[in-house]
């Protein structure tokens, strides 16, 4: 039996056991992680140089860039070098760095693409009031507020989880290191204080859903009575990729963490796992900037230049 103090590595959970399947594992992931820095990478430069997106929607997109490229360097890189090494070792300190990273970035994101809704809500029913709520002071203490939030609850988080005792092996059954997978290697009733804090985190994470329900409900009844058509489509337009990306964000990782476990299955728990961690970063540039026309225009003269 080993603890914690005693673990030098763990050992993760391999995409496949022959060489060719671990070679084309390494080429998708390659693909999708190039396509997030490509795509986030454009979006963050464009905003930044571009004085007509110093706005606060391209204030936060900016944030929201930055955190999916941190949340999908965090993972994906270490699973490449695996795959390529054909290794399933991660250190036991890369293991502490890889959870605090993740759930630092991930936490970050879900409370920034809170403050987002509360910032389309403001533009949609609040517009002649926009400018003095939503002043370059008020973003960035939002923005920090998001920030701040998402480091402290990773700190709780990795301080608690690492200092249970482990005696269940070293073996992680998923491609990354995260807290319940960690827990499950837990060898004491010290991981009941871990999971108080993680339902402490669900009951946020639903009052964030919550309140980005009730926003949305007061725009669409906003946008519904405004009269010209071209007016709702221009105000859809500003919520639908916001909108398209919470959902994106939230649907792939309850059913992650919540499917019912007749339906689990180490295939589908690994797909679905690639669903919540990986894709999202890699797709939502091209959700904000499928409909987004200055973004658009902002990038393709980027492009030119380069």
């Amino acid at each position: 039996m080993s603890n914690s103090s005693s673990l030098s590595k763990f050992l993760l959970l391999a995409f496949a056991d022959t060489r060719e399947l671990q070679l084309l594992h390494f080429s998708l992931f390659l693909g999708i992680y190039l396509a997030a820095l490509l795509g986030n990478g454009l979006i963050i430069t464009a905003v930044a140089c571009d004085h007509r997106l110093h706005t606060p929607m391209y204030f936060f997109l900016l944030n929201l860039s930055i955190l999916d490229l941190g949340s999908i360097t965090a993972i994906v890189p270490k699973s490449m070098a695996n795959s390529l090494w054909d290794t399933r070792a991660i250190s036991y300190s890369g293991c502490v760095a890889q959870i605090f990273l993740f759930v630092f970035f991930i936490s970050a994101e879900y409370s920034l693409l809170t403050v987002m809704a509360y910032d389309r809500y403001v533009a949609i029913c609040k517009p002649l009031h926009y400018g003095a709520i939503m002043g370059s002071r008020a973003c960035v203490k939002m923005a920090a507020a998001a920030w701040g939030s998402g480091f402290l609850n990773v700190l709780l988080h990795t301080a608690n989880t690492f200092s249970i005792p482990l005696c269940q092996g070293n073996t992680v059954e998923q491609f990354f290191c995260e807290v319940p997978q960690i827990l499950k290697l837990s060898c004491s009733d010290s991981y009941l204080r871990e999971l108080g804090l993680l339902v402490v985190s669900a009951c946020l994470a639903f009052g964030c859903f919550i309140f980005i329900v009730v926003s949305y409900v007061q725009i669409f009844t906003a946008v519904l009575r405004i009269p010209s058509e071209q007016g709702r489509h221009k105000a859809f337009s500003m919520c639908l990729p916001h909108l398209a990306v919470v959902s994106l964000f939230l649907s792939t990782g309850i059913f992650a963490y919540l499917k019912p476990p007749s339906i689990s299955s180490p295939a589908l728990d690994l797909v679905v796992s690639v669903l919540y961690s990986v894709v999202p970063p890699a797709v939502n540039p091209l959700i904000y900037s499928m409909r987004n026309k200055e973004l658009k225009d902002a990038v393709r003269k980027l492009i030119q230049w380069v």
